[in-house]
């Protein structure tokens, strides 16, 4: 049994899926979001899709933090993580605008001050704010705040995101086709509308890259940071404490970082790239996969099922997966099957197309390659290609 599933956390949620089975799956199933009916309008040349996701355990890194270093400003970051797993999610059937968004934050109050909510509802408007500048409009109606206490130990930060939308205009993964290449988005680096080096973490696998890094200082002085009933060979296993240094050495960037920086890296959104995209190349968009939750595995719920995806040409792992896997020791299908590895958004495409992707992502400084291609197959495959290992799934 992995690590992962001995803290209590399944990376293809395989159980949710098998009880969600039976529900309705949509106008597209293989979109990567459901897409309803147009219930709001009425009219048949438009779509509904009401989403929800959130910042999952980063949370609790981010209590960690501010404990440990005072730190408040941390919560903005939570703020972003929170509206990206939805907002890119939304991107991938081609939703870029008019967005209406909802958050719902559960506390445990005697941890939870007030003045951290007021940090995540200011971080959540001055990121609304910052996509604007793009033509990104996403509306902010509010949302539910709930005293807990008993259902949870520190905090829960999550949103709904709902839209409707032109059905023309829905990027639905069936056109995914022989043929196509991949051209994968980095997660990690600087783009031009961050304000500082991004880890590439993102918000899935959080629950293992917390114990694997950190040490036990905080199983014996946070209590209330974990399921006191995980065993203890699993339970912040790392060395590091979120205040010790870790030189970033690449081709880019040559930068004292902290563990918990790296860790706590927000969530990187390519929301302003993807509009750009969508608004004048969707006829080349074949289908748009974010590697959430299931890493690099995400694709095989999504692509059709006669085609097999090789991805052999995937970015090198940024420093933070480098981290995690040298303090777990996971293998490497494991870590591509948890985490996205330094690529988090796949643009399926033409091959004579995939040029002008790759040089639109430069003009926002986002790394952006052909990762991978797909053929024909007899049933859905999915190879990844890692230190020169092939791993089938």
């Amino acid at each position: 049994m992995s690590l992962y599933s001995k803290r209590g956390v399944s990376a293809q949620k395989e159980e949710v899926h098998a009880a969600t089975k039976n529900l309705y799956q949509g106008l597209f199933p293989k979109a990567f979001c459901k897409i309803y009916p147009d219930h709001l309008g009425g009219n048949e040349n438009f779509i509904n899709v009401m989403h929800a996701d959130g910042a999952g355990t980063k949370s609790i890194l981010a209590y960690l933090y501010w404990k440990e270093t005072g730190d408040i400003s941390v919560w903005k970051g939570i703020a972003q993580d929170a509206i990206v797993m939805n907002l890119d999610d939304l991107l991938c059937v081609g939703i870029y605008d008019n967005i209406i968004f909802n958050s719902t934050i559960d506390r445990n109050k005697n941890l939870i001050p007030g003045e951290v909510l007021e940090k995540i509802i200011a971080g959540t408007q001055e990121f609304f704010d910052k996509m604007k500048t793009f033509g990104i409009n996403i509306h902010y109606l509010g949302g539910e705040t709930a005293d807990v206490g008993d259902v949870v130990r520190t905090i829960a930060v999550n949103g709904t995101m709902t839209a409707r939308w032109q059905k023309n205009k829905v990027i639905s993964n069936e056109n995914i086709k022989a043929g196509n290449v991949i051209v994968g988005l980095a997660s990690y680096g600087q783009s031009s509308y961050e304000n500082q080096y991004n880890s590439g973490i993102g918000s899935n696998g959080l629950t293992s890259a917390r114990h694997d890094t950190l040490s036990k200082f905080y199983a014996e002085n946070f209590k209330e940071s974990y399921d006191n009933s995980l065993d203890d060979d699993v339970t912040y296993i790392g060395k590091y404490k979120l205040t010790d240094n870790y030189k970033l050495q690449t081709t880019n960037y040559k930068q004292d970082l902290t563990v918990g920086q790296l860790l706590l890296s927000p969530t990187r959104t390519f929301a302003p790239l993807i509009k750009n995209l969508l608004e004048n190349n969707f006829d080349k968009i074949y289908g748009l996969i974010h590697c959430s939750g299931g890493g690099q595995t995400k694709c095989l719920k999504y692509i059709p099922e006669n085609v097999k995806v090789i991805k052999d040409n995937l970015f090198e792992p940024p420093l933070i997966f480098k981290l995690i896997q040298e303090a777990s020791g996971s293998d490497d299908k494991e870590m591509y099957q948890v985490f996205n590895m330094g690529c988090r958004m796949e643009i399926y495409t033409d091959k004579d197309f995939a040029s002008s992707i790759i040089d639109a992502a430069k003009s926002f400084k986002i790394d952006a390659q052909i990762i991978g291609r797909v053929e024909a197959s007899e049933k859905k495959e999915l190879v990844i290609k890692a230190n020169t290992r092939e791993i089938n799934f």
